[in-house]
């Protein structure tokens, strides 16, 4: 059951409006009630904090919305949270804000620290910060602030959720789209990333064979791999693809070959974007940047992240390394590759992704489970919940 009215985080009257009109045409009681628990569940459980800022100054909105139980903001989770209800801003000026809000506090933390997965509630929001015990003995390159990053696991599907809600809500605004956006440190945001990405293209050896700088470095002392990093925190060695490395996956699980496939199509999809985005708010170079970095990307999928499976053809792997490795599986955690066309990487019936689909929802995705405890179900896990969840 949702929470009564006095105690909801935030209420949309967009909001409140669509979902009367829609569970009115639910006939069966359980889903229209698990309709209406879910889609207002964001905005009455997550918006822990929200500044609406002020009319006609340079006040801006912001928002801080937790992931769950936890007082700290993943940002693809956060993006996740609201993107699906950014149709409903155009009818409610506060939701509109409050969604440019949350773009103003991802660009904010980005541009103080890129390489973040989740960060915790700004000083000024009064919120009492969510602790993770594991962050203070972290041993993380380049340093972080425990004030500030949750968690600083670097995961590139999270710059790519920036770039999609930044894009996402620039669209949606029919007058003056950039009102309600900091664009100076929107800016400062969009030019870190793209800077960093370019970087964490560039492969683990030079051609004299000489170990090169490393960008990002993560290591925890766990009793699970999944929570460190191969390599002494930076990662098993790639070579250059036009694909760029990542050290966690969506689940926040590290990964094996660092070219994860599935979020390296997510990020070309949302820099080409964001480039037109850049292109209209005459930011030409860095707009340069990102479509040649998309193209790269894109380029790097297809001559490196394929493999010929011996049943099923062509394939999308999972990951890859540019020295022919390459590990073939799926994850339920989104970027996917099952989710590759809702993700706009490409059309539902492109034949390499067919091809894919069928493997990943068969036994040959080690990560596929079907007839278990309940008999009638089946579909894609994921090894951070295991082999019995």
């Amino acid at each position: 059951m949702r929470p009564p009215p006095e105690c909801r985080a935030f209420t949309s009257s967009a909001v409140e409006a669509a979902l009367s009109r829609i569970s009115a045409q639910i006939t069966d009681p359980d889903i229209r009630q698990l309709f209406a628990n879910i889609m207002p569940n964001t905005l009455d459980t997550a918006i822990a904090w929200h500044s609406p800022g002020k009319n006609g100054t340079r006040d801006y909105p912001y928002t801080f919305v937790i992931t769950g139980d936890i007082n700290a903001q993943w940002t693809r989770d956060s993006t996740n949270q609201l993107l699906p209800l950014l149709p409903y801003a155009a009818a409610d000026a506060s939701l509109n804000t409050l969604i440019a809000g949350l773009v103003n506090m991802q660009a904010e933390q980005i541009a103080a620290y890129p390489f973040a997965n989740a960060f915790k509630p700004p000083k000024r929001s009064g919120l009492v910060p969510g602790e993770n015990g594991w962050a203070t003995g972290d041993r993380v390159y380049p340093p972080f602030d425990l004030h500030t990053v949750f968690e600083a696991k670097f995961e590139i599907d999270s710059l790519a959720a920036f770039f999609k809600l930044s894009t996402a809500f620039w669209r949606q605004q029919q007058k003056e789209p950039d009102r309600l956006l900091d664009m100076g440190v929107w800016r400062q945001a969009v030019t870190v990333a793209v800077e960093l990405l370019a970087q964490l293209q560039e492969p683990t050896f030079d051609s004299a064979l000489r170990l090169t700088e490393s960008t990002v470095r993560f290591v925890r002392t766990a009793n699970t791999p999944t929570e460190t990093s191969f390599g002494n925190g930076r990662g098993n060695p790639i070579r250059r693809t036009g694909m760029v490395r990542t050290l966690f996956r969506p689940s926040d699980d590290s990964v094996i070959f660092p070219l994860l496939v599935p979020a390296n199509a997510m990020l070309a999809v949302e820099l080409r974007a964001l480039a037109d985005m850049l292109d209209k708010t005459g930011d030409a170079t860095i707009a340069g940047r990102s479509r040649r970095l998309a193209e790269d990307i894109t380029r790097g999928i297809y001559e490196f992240g394929t493999v010929e499976h011996p049943k099923y053809g062509k394939v999308f792997a999972y990951e890859v390394d540019g020295y022919g490795s390459h590990l073939l599986m799926d994850d339920a955690n989104v970027p996917s590759l099952l989710a590759l066309p809702y993700l706009g990487f490409v059309e539902a019936t492109d034949p390499i992704y067919l091809n894919t689909r069928r493997m990943v929802l068969s036994p040959d995705n080690p990560w596929y489970f079907s007839n278990g405890s309940f008999g009638i179900l089946s579909g894609i896990g994921s090894p951070h919940t295991g082999f019995r969840n």
